[in-house]
């Protein structure tokens, strides 16, 4: 029997956190699946706190000190899991998690991958034709990436063998952004990155509303190409609640 650890960075997510949570922390889910819920807080001065704590099995914060990028976020999360299978998502999805899990426990056992991501698109009831139109260009060139053998994954959601995560090193920590994308490429060298076709999980579109797609693609481009091993484009990643 597998065991799940979701991971779930926050950062004053008061507004969208509590429907994601509700929708986990579901005993029969959970028992079927056997998982955990992790929230990894960057200094929230809102209600997320509050909120996690009602419905997480742990929760971590930082101290003082130290780093709170996202990518800090998702590896202080990942380092108090207790999985054999890291599930990384963002504080701003829906998801069917007991679809999720099914498909992934299936791919992970019959086609030997070490991680896998699934087709990323707009809250349906938010979602404009500009909004369908970008997803069905991104989900493409994620899975034809993979198909191809570059491992790619946004961090809305990427789903990791915990041996092969801590094998590959983790996240790198300092990146302010870009560190699922980042991952992903290294992943990869340790063996096949999955892509799930019949799930689908649902994200907010307010970076896209705030910013547009030109921005939001550009900033991608320069934080995921070979390039971010040399320099860091953005020393901070703007939050948008």
């Amino acid at each position: 029997m597998m065991k799940y650890s979701i991971v779930i960075p926050t950062l004053n997510e008061e507004k969208l956190l509590p429907g994601l949570l509700e929708s986990l922390d579901v005993p029969s889910l959970k028992s079927k699946h056997e998982y955990e819920i992790i929230v990894s807080d960057g200094g929230s001065t809102d209600r997320t706190l509050e909120i996690a704590r009602r419905h997480c099995d742990k929760v971590v914060c930082f101290q003082p000190g130290e780093t709170r990028s996202i990518s800090a976020c998702r590896s202080k999360g990942a380092k108090s899991a207790s999985g054999d299978h890291l599930v990384f998502i963002n504080a701003d999805v829906r998801l069917d998690i007991d679809r999720l899990l099914s498909v992934a426990h299936a791919k992970f056992s019959a086609n030997g991958c070490v991680a896998m991501t699934c087709p990323i698109k707009c809250l349906p009831e938010l979602e404009k034709t500009s909004d369908r139109i970008f997803s069905l260009i991104l989900n493409f060139y994620y899975r034809i990436s993979n198909v191809l053998g570059r491992g790619i994954a946004r961090g809305e959601c990427q789903l990791i063998k915990t041996e092969v995560y801590e094998r590959a090193g983790g996240y790198r920590e300092e990146l302010v952004t870009g560190e699922d994308f980042e991952l992903f490429v290294r992943l990869r060298k340790h063996g096949k990155v999955g892509f799930l076709n019949r799930v689908i999980v649902y994200e907010s579109p307010r970076r896209y509303r705030k910013w547009g797609y030109i921005r939001t693609v550009s900033a991608w481009l320069l934080t995921s190409g070979p390039w971010a091993k040399v320099r860091q484009f953005y020393k901070e990643w703007e939050a948008i609640r």
